[in-house]
């Protein structure tokens, strides 16, 4: 799969920014320099290709270049292009990694530098929250607009703080704190952010509250830049907005749009971009949600054999206007994080599941075609970069863990750090301090309190009945206290003795958990309002459903059969 899309690529495309996979073209999409190729360049690494990983390192330092009078977006330019510059320059220089170049002489890094001050003009405004576009020659443009995202804005840490340690100079990582302390001093009196925002008056301009469109990765990065640099500002920030969305946001088991200050349903729709949230709940610890949603978010891939853009919680149908599957990655992502907590074979099924849509549904060519239509699986002429950086690399990831890792995430040297682009960011001692604070995936305690692994509790808030899955979303406001009900099941890699994840947050358990079934049951019956999903038939699905609920102890295999799934699997990844 990555191999049949990278060659062709490769060879209808290159140097432009991406392919057309349907007339086997190509087209320029950023800013005009490889786009796809600069993306690609950690998966060669990940995949052990010494041959084209030193190839493409080498044609980047040597031909792309950034004085050129092209407006670009601050955001994709930061996560596609530095951080995968960034990315492979850390593999390509050190000697652990297994990768090195030994012809190497930092010429990523002085290009992601080079970058980098071109993107500064960006964050020049009284808010210190940037443009959304910057000219890579002249600066900002005079009428560029002062509206962003909330993402564009707070969605740059990583990046540029991973240079700031590379280069010792600070100004990279303070322009982009300063971002999202911006950011976050403008939140509501309930901890929820907007969609949009003025970076000159700070007003906002879209008030609606969410984890998908123009915010899901500002949550992410507040987590992550803790994670990475062991800086306790974003891990107060992420607390508050965490607890602020499961309390405002999460309807069990799934998550609606609010206004930022009175909380009140402004859009019950599950967009594709929250999917990306269980794998991030998986790095805080916070698992059994996150299986739950998981779970349900599943079930619309399981529906149309994708996941639209779209799909509307009241009706229980893809959404008008946002019908299409454009390659994404974040259901696939969590899939991943959810069987490397668990090392539960339903996550296997539902990558094999995934493989088999997107290689029976999405090939075309030279490449995977974005899905136009979910419905009628109508094939579209357009294949982003981040199908060959995000896609593709977690699915091999997820069979790779599953037969035995071979691969430096891993098994090499460092703790990895997976930017919101897929790139890999090493726990290094140049760069992290997340082995001295013992941090990493969801462990707040020091090193010598940490406890031993333990499996998540397995369990899923899913009815079946004959043959028919029920999921349930809560139309009404939210109850004050229904982030006290949510269960955890503790960290992927050990815990601190008397102080459980809820607890770090400030959250306590009520004694409703002791209810009985009954009673809970009235309750929901009271508050909720459950749709129906009836399975999909061979029209609606390019996949075979018939082992789609079992639940997870009947899921178990034994491990030949096992190994031999997941090696196929795998295999199918990289190859096809």
């Amino acid at each position: 799969m990555f191999y049949h899309a990278f060659d062709g690529y490769m060879e209808h495309a290159f140097p432009l920014d991406e392919l057309r996979p349907l007339t086997c073209k190509g087209e320029d999409t950023l800013g005009g320099y490889a786009l796809t190729l600069i993306d690609s360049l950690d998966m060669l690494a990940l995949l052990g290709d010494h041959e084209r990983f030193a190839a493409a390192v080498e044609w980047v330092g040597k031909n792309v270049r950034f004085d050129i009078d092209k407006t670009v977006s601050v955001f994709e330019t930061t996560i596609r292009i530095l951080g995968g510059l960034l990315s492979a320059h850390l593999i390509a220089s050190d000697y652990a990694t297994g990768m090195r170049i030994p012809s190497y002489d930092n010429e990523l890094l002085h290009l992601s530098e080079d970058l980098a001050k071109r993107l500064l003009p960006a964050f020049d405004t009284p808010t210190g929250i940037p443009y959304g576009s910057v000219n890579l020659l002249r600066g900002v443009d005079e009428n560029e607009s002062k509206i962003t995202s909330t993402a564009g804005g707070g969605t740059l840490t990583l990046e540029f703080g991973v240079l700031s340690r590379l280069t010792n100079n600070p100004i990279f990582e303070q322009v982009t704190k300063n971002a999202v302390r911006g950011i976050w001093a403008r939140r509501s009196r309930i901890n929820l952010v907007g969609a949009h925002i003025n970076v000159f008056t700070g007003e906002w301009t879209q008030k609606d509250a969410g984890i998908g469109t123009s915010i899901d990765s500002f949550y992410e990065y507040l987590l992550k830049a803790y994670l990475l640099f062991g800086d306790e500002e974003y891990l107060f920030m992420f607390q508050e907005a965490y607890k602020a969305a499961m309390r405002y946001l999460y309807h069990d088991p799934w998550y609606v749009e609010v206004n930022m200050n009175s909380a009140v349903t402004v859009w019950p729709l599950f967009n594709s971009l929250q999917a990306f949230w269980p794998g991030l709940q998986v790095l805080a610890g916070d698992i059994d949600p996150a299986m739950r949603t998981h779970a349900a978010f599943f079930s619309v891939w399981k529906k149309y054999g994708f996941t639209p853009e779209g799909f509307n919680l009241a009706s229980f149908v893809v959404q008008n206007g946002q019908k299409s599957y454009p390659l994404r990655p974040e259901l696939i992502e969590s899939t991943y994080w959810l069987f490397k907590a668990t090392r539960n074979p339903r996550y296997l099924d539902a990558g094999r599941d995934m493989i088999t849509s997107i290689q029976y549904g999405a090939h075309c060519p030279c490449g995977y075609c974005h899905i136009e239509d979910v419905e009628t699986h109508k094939q579209d002429d357009h294949m982003e970069s981040f199908f060959l950086a995000e896609t593709v690399k977690y699915l091999w990831l997820l069979f790779d863990l599953a037969v035995g890792p071979d691969n430096i995430v891993e098994n090499g040297p460092y703790k990895y750090i997976f930017s919101t682009e897929g790139h890999i960011l090493p726990a290094s001692p140049q760069i992290s301090l997340a082995s001295e604070h013992c941090s990493y995936l969801g462990s707040y305690c020091r090193a010598g309190q940490q406890q031993g692994y333990g499996t998540a509790d397995i369990s899923l808030d899913q009815r079946e009945t004959n043959d028919t899955e029920h999921i349930s979303w809560d139309r009404s406001i939210p109850h004050p206290k229904m982030h006290d009900s949510f269960s955890t099941s503790g960290f992927i890699k050990g815990f601190c003795p008397g102080l459980t994840h809820w607890q770090k947050f400030g959250l306590s358990y009520t004694e409703e958990q002791g209810q009985s079934q009954e009673t809970d049951s009235q309750s929901q019956s009271q508050t909720r309002s459950v749709f129906v999903i009836a399975k999909p038939t061979p029209k609606q699905s390019v996949i075979s459903h018939q082992n789609d609920h079992h639940e997870i102890e009947e899921s178990s295999q034994d491990s030949g059969k096992l190994s031999s799934s997941s090696d196929n699997a795998d295999a199918q990844a990289v190859d096809q």
